[in-house]
């Protein structure tokens, strides 16, 4: 069979094969252009972006923490300083196995269990990103032993940091404060201030006191430094640097010498006193017993230590000075002395024949004077020399609440004082208004009688009575307390004085002023309340003492301290200024549980004013022996 030839047609083959010859030219042209667009796009329309891009990988700025400000008292000692160490440092997500990391370091350098503390607090109250501290104050030779281990810990460096340092430590913690790490709280308020730049870098801020309340001179401005780095992202060179600013420099008015007699002087008790200059409001000296060492928070305190200060019946953390209402006692009876006089519901001439307590007409409760028997006869001289309960509370009978609370507010009770530190707390003076808000419930005549005395719903911090006494000691003149005396700008090295802030002079004839301040002299003096703080001193003292009831004692019954457990037992207080024709120094000190002001808080006045007056040293021993004086 004769086989089938096929015949093949070229021209239309060489077509098709033309035909997808230049589709494909077309594809490739077409993706040619398009790549050749997209190169053009990348490398001359978005050159300025990916070249910022590039820089940036190859350039890191990196913050430079600026030295914190120091704070010195009023004579240039230092109470708050820097000082630099090297850190042992843990990033933690960057560590698979954080214990077994411990463990490791701690062959190489020594880490102690409240070091281990003290990082699990960090770790609990940081993010895992954050590079925190294991081991501070590293010696020379751990810093060589971990640097020839260092590639065996990924995740773990040494750094070198700024630490703040209190070099009296627990005598300035009442109005120093401290700093702290810085947590989401704090970070959040940065960023509400628009400070977030200013504290690239920085760990650490101010949580209490000047170091809290003065954060923005005491910071400093935060410095850079332009670094070029290789593609591990080592350091190759500083490009650039902008160094950073210190922080101001403050002075405070405080003279830590007085206030380490102060915090001598009160012993084992624990209490409070505030020391003013009555001129301009510049406070001498704070004391707030027991305190704290506000070193242990700078590297971050650890559990147990934290819980032994927050859990301790004495409440170091406690700032009495200011955050502690106390019923002011008989401290309040010059006060009431003035308000009867200027209202004129009695005069200096006056008397009142006082059988021991006072009775209000139509009930047959007894308000017990302190003396059982009373004292006779009383003017309002002798009301305050000897202390006569009785007197005040026939006079805030006579007054009433909301004549009382209009006078006395003038004096700073009730209201916070505006010191420069945060925290104060505004103490209550009552009014039938207060109470009906507070309680609902309507004022009786039988509430104000206490009130008189100190006692009742009245309450102050022991500031306020020092800003009152101030008050008194200056002829009704008010200066606003404040702790800050002048801030140097470190930039400029410009030194700006803290103004004394006169903030009223109170419209009250000065004869009963002489009158009142007269009075408070014969305290001091044979026959008054507090015979020791006046003793032999070649200048002369005004002062009023107090007692203020911690538990109350039922009708009949008579107080003896030595049958009450020592925390129920009553509060000593005492004012003071000196001298009493030309004070320079008020004071108001508070001593809990300490009984009777002139015996307790007596001693203590005395030896700061005869510091601060006569640059007399006290003697090593106090001898706070009782006398022979009346109780209150």
């Amino acid at each position: 069979m004769k086989e089938k030839v096929e015949i093949r047609d070229h021209q239309r083959e060489m077509r098709a094969y033309r035909l997808r010859l230049s589709l494909s030219a077309g594809f490739i042209l077409v993706f040619f252009l398009l790549l050749v667009s997209r190169f053009f796009y990348l490398q001359v329309v978005q050159h300025e972006h990916f070249k910022t891009l590039a820089e940036n990988n190859r350039i890191s700025i990196v913050p430079i923490t600026p030295n914190r400000g120091l704070i010195l008292d009023r004579n240039g000692t230092v109470l708050a300083r820097n000082f630099s160490a090297y850190t042992l440092e843990i990033t933690p997500s960057k560590i698979k196995n954080l214990n077994k990391t411990i463990d490791e370091l701690s062959k190489y350098i020594e880490i102690s269990p409240s070091d281990k503390r003290r990082f699990r607090r960090l770790l609990d109250d940081s993010h895992s990103f954050e590079s925190l501290p294991i081991r501070t104050r590293l010696k020379d030779e751990e810093v060589a032993r971990f640097a020839v281990n260092n590639f065996r810990f990924p995740g773990v460096e040494i750094h070198a940091r700024l630490f703040r340092q209190y070099p009296d430590g627990e005598l300035t913690s009442p109005f120093l404060g401290y700093i702290g790490r810085i947590n989401d709280d704090d970070l959040d308020k940065i960023d509400a201030a628009g400070d977030t730049a200013n504290y690239k870098g920085t760990d650490y801020i101010g949580k209490m006191g000047i170091e809290q309340s003065f954060e923005k001179q005491l910071h400093g401005t935060t410095g850079f430094d332009e670094v070029e780095v290789d593609s591990g992202g080592r350091e190759v060179r500083t490009l650039s640097r902008t160094p950073p600013i210190s922080g101001d420099i403050l002075t405070l008015t405080i003279d830590s010498k007085l206030q380490e007699i102060a915090e001598k002087a009160f012993g084992d008790f624990r209490g409070a006193l505030v020391a003013i200059d009555p001129n301009n409001g510049e406070i001498l000296a704070l004391v707030s017993k027991p305190g704290f060492d506000p070193n242990l928070f700078v590297e971050g305190i650890d559990s147990q230590t934290w819980a032994a200060l927050n859990n301790s019946p004495d409440k170091p953390l406690l700032n009495r000075a200011l955050h502690a209402e106390y019923p002011p006692g008989s401290t309040f009876k010059p006060f009431m002395a003035l308000a009867g006089l200027q209202l004129q519901a009695r005069s200096p001439t006056d008397t009142i024949s006082d059988p021991g307590y006072f009775e209000l007409p139509g009930q047959s409760h007894h308000y017990r004077d302190w003396k059982p028997g009373g004292h006779g006869m009383v003017d309002l001289h002798k009301s305050i020399v000897v202390s006569c309960d009785t007197y005040y509370y026939g006079l805030a009978n006579l007054l009433g609440i909301d004549k009382i609370h209009d006078f006395i507010s003038q004096f700073g009770f009730g209201k916070k004082t505006g010191i420069d530190i945060g925290g104060e707390l505004s103490g209550v003076l009552p009014s039938a208004e207060w109470k009906m808000k507070r309680y609902k419930q309507k004022w009786y005549a039988g509430d104000t009688v206490p009130v008189g005395i100190g006692q009742g719903y009245d309450l102050a911090t022991p500031l306020q009575l020092a800003f009152a006494t101030s008050i008194l000691a200056s002829d009704g003149t008010a200066y606003k307390p404040h702790l800050v005396e002048s801030i140097r700008n470190s930039k400029t090295g410009k030194m700006e004085k803290t103004a004394s802030a006169f903030l009223y002079k109170l419209d009250i004839d000065p004869n009963y002023l002489a009158d009142v301040r007269s009075a408070m002299i014969d305290v001091t003096k044979p026959g008054g309340t507090a015979p020791r703080v006046g003793e032999g001193a070649p200048y002369e003292v005004a002062a009023k003492t107090g007692t203020a009831q911690v538990i109350g004692i039922k009708q009949g019954e008579k107080y003896v301290a030595s049958n009450i457990q020592e925390r129920y037992r009553d509060h000593a207080l005492l004012i003071a200024y000196a001298p009493a024709d030309h004070p320079r120094i008020a004071l108001a000190i508070l001593v809990e549980n300490g009984g009777h002001g002139g015996t307790t808080a007596g001693p203590i006045a005395r030896q700061l004013m005869d510091y601060y007056l006569l640059g007399k040293l006290p003697q090593d021993k106090v001898n706070q022996e009782k006398i022979d004086a009346p109780a209150d």
